[in-house]
C-alpha cells in the first residue's frame, strides 16, 4: 500500500477560489486582478487559495452535466470551448512567490494526463518553493477531449489517476526508487529534491462516493473534495470515508474534507453573523475546510480589508 502523507490534527481553515480563467480575453490587464486578489487574501489571513484545471477544452461542453461521466447534474462550464484557462501549477508558482501564508490547492488537477514522474518533479519544486504549502486536490475529470489529446483512454482515467498517485509517492518517500507495474517500470531512480511535507504533497481526492473512490482514498487521500450530490451535504458523506479509512487501517484524525461556507444574504449583502452559524456543525461533522463565494471588491485594499473581516468572524467562530 502506498505511503499517505501524515494526517497531523488540523485547524478548521477558510479558502477562496482564484478565477484562473476566463470567458474571453480579460483586455489589457489580463490576469493581474486575480493575482492583486490573491496577495489581498493572503494578508488578509484567508488559508487557502484554489485554482483549478482544465488542459484542453472539446466541443461537447454540455457533458458537463452528465454524472456518469464524472459531470454533475445541472452544472454548466463557466467558459466556451474557447475560454482561458491558466495551467493551474504553473500558476500556483507565481502566487507562492507573491504570497507568505496561504496554502495552495488545486481544486482538482488532472492529474492523470501529466506522465507521473513530471508531475512528481513539478510538485515537490512548487512545496519546496512555497515553503511547503502545496496541496494537490485530483480527480479523473469528466471531459474525454482531454484524454484523446494527451493520447489516454478515457474509459481508464481512474486506473491512471491511482498509477498517478501511486508513483508520486514512490518518487517523493525512496531515496533510490524503483516501480513495476503493466503501466510503467523504472529502477534505482533519483528524483530530488523530496517535497517538504513529511509523506509528500497531500493528496486531496475529488468524487462522487461511489466503492471506486472511496478505495481511492482510502489508499492515498489525505482529503475529500466532494462533488455532485455528495457536495450538498458532505457530512453524510463524511461517515462513508470513515468506514473506507478504517477499512484501509487508517484513522480518520486530521483527514480533510471541504465544503462551501453557508453564506447568508441580508439586506447589504452576505449576512456575516448568520453566515457563521451554519459553521460549527459543519466542524463537528469533520468539514476542516470552509470555501468561501464572496463578493470580493476589485481593488487590493479593499479586498484585504472585507476579507479579514471574513476572516476575523471565521476565527472567532471555529475558536483559533
Amino acid at each position: 500500500m502506498s505511503e499517505v502523507s501524515s494526517l497531523a490534527s488540523v485547524s478548521p481553515a477558510i479558502s477562496i477560489q482564484l478565477m484562473n480563467f476566463a470567458a474571453e480575453d480579460p483586455g489589457p490587464g489580463g490576469f493581474q486582478p486575480m493575482l492583486d486578489q490573491a496577495r489581498a487574501a493572503d494578508a488578509a489571513g484567508i488559508d487557502r487559495l484554489v485554482v483549478s484545471d482544465h488542459v484542453i477544452l472539446g466541443e461537447h461542453l454540455e457533458n458537463y452535466a452528465r454524472p456518469e461521466l464524472g459531470g454533475t447534474e445541472g452544472g454548466q462550464q463557466p467558459t466556451g470551448p474557447d475560454g482561458l484557462w491558466l495551467e493551474p501549477l504553473t500558476l500556483l508558482s507565481v502566487v507562492a512567490g507573491q504570497t507568505s501564508h496561504s496554502r495552495l490547492l488545486t481544486g482538482i488537477l488532472i492529474a492523470a494526463l501529466r506522465r507521473p514522474v513530471v508531475l512528481a518533479k513539478t510538485a515537490a519544486t512548487l512545496d519546496v518553493l512555497s515553503c511547503g504549502r502545496l496541496d494537490l486536490g485530483v480527480g479523473v475529470g469528466w471531459q474525454r477531449e482531454e484524454y484523446q489529446a494527451a493520447g489516454m483512454p478515457f474509459e481508464g482515467r481512474g486506473r491512471l489517476l491511482d498509477h498517478s498517485m501511486e508513483v508520486c509517492q514512490t518518487l517523493w518517500r525512496d531515496e533510490s526508487a524503483s516501480f513495476d507495474s503493466d503501466l510503467l517500470q523504472f529502477e534505482n531512480i533519483h528524483c530530488n529534491p523530496k517535497p517538504l511535507q513529511e509523506g509528500g504533497v497531500p493528496f486531496w481526492i475529488s468524487g462522487t462516493l461511489n466503492k471506486r473512490v472511496l478505495k481511492r482514498i482510502g489508499q492515498f487521500g489525505s482529503g475529500w473534495i466532494p462533488w455532485g450530490p455528495d457536495a450538498i451535504d458532505p457530512t453524510v458523506g463524511m461517515a462513508k470515508v470513515r468506514e473506507a479509512l478504517d477499512a484501509a487501517g487508517r484513522s480518520a484524525e486530521g483527514f480533510q474534507c471541504t465544503a462551501s461556507l453557508p453564506t447568508v444574504n441580508g439586506d447589504a449583502g452576505i449576512d456575516i453573523g448568520r453566515t457563521m452559524e451554519g459553521v460549527p456543525a459543519l466542524v463537528a461533522a469533520g468539514v476542516t475546510d470552509f470555501r468561501a463565494y464572496l463578493p470580493i471588491p476589485a481593488e487590493a485594499n479593499a479586498a484585504e480589508d472585507y476579507l479579514s473581516e471574513i476572516v476575523v468572524a471565521f476565527r472567532k467562530t471555529v475558536g483559533r
